[in-house]
């Protein structure tokens, strides 16, 4: 089992948090993007530079899960084709995406980005603060602790 972190998005504190989690547990973490993060590294942590390129780490990320790894990513696109692909994904606020609401999820971003395209789209201000990371960090747990019961 391996952790995969869509990390261009990841806010900071969110890949800390992997950071601790993957060595306290002793599980591989893969931070994927296209430039380079900061402070990634250690002895459960690998930086994949990707290429540039639209969906060039979106497409790595794929490329590396299985089944039984854990997924972190707020792009809903990335999030169904890893769901597609029975791997678990959850976001940087520990909301898992599952084949039950990916669907609705992608056409909700999808309604989203038609407004903004469209000059109707709202602001969005972005916030990652205590309770961000607080339900991160819970369902994080939450998650890591499903895949390690064993199946039976």
């Amino acid at each position: 089992m391996k952790i995969l972190v869509d990390a261009d998005s990841c806010p900071r504190p969110a890949r800390e948090l992997i950071l601790k989690t993957a060595v306290r547990r002793e599980i591989q973490a893969i931070f994927a993007a296209n430039r380079p993060i900061p402070d990634i590294g250690g002895d459960f942590a690998v930086m994949e530079r990707c290429p540039a390129g639209e969906g060039a780490a979106d497409n790595r990320i794929v490329e590396l899960a299985e089944p039984g790894d854990l997924v972190i990513t707020r792009d809903i696109p990335l999030a169904s084709r890893l769901v597609e692909a029975s791997v678990l994904v959850i976001d940087d606020r520990g909301q898992v995406y599952t084949r039950e609401n990916i669907r609705e999820r992608l056409s909700l971003r999808d309604f989203m980005v038609g407004l903004a395209e469209s000059g109707l789209g709202m602001a969005r201000i972005a916030t990652y603060g205590k309770k961000e990371l607080k339900a991160f960090a819970d369902g994080l747990d939450r998650v890591l602790a499903k895949l390690a019961k064993p199946s039976g």
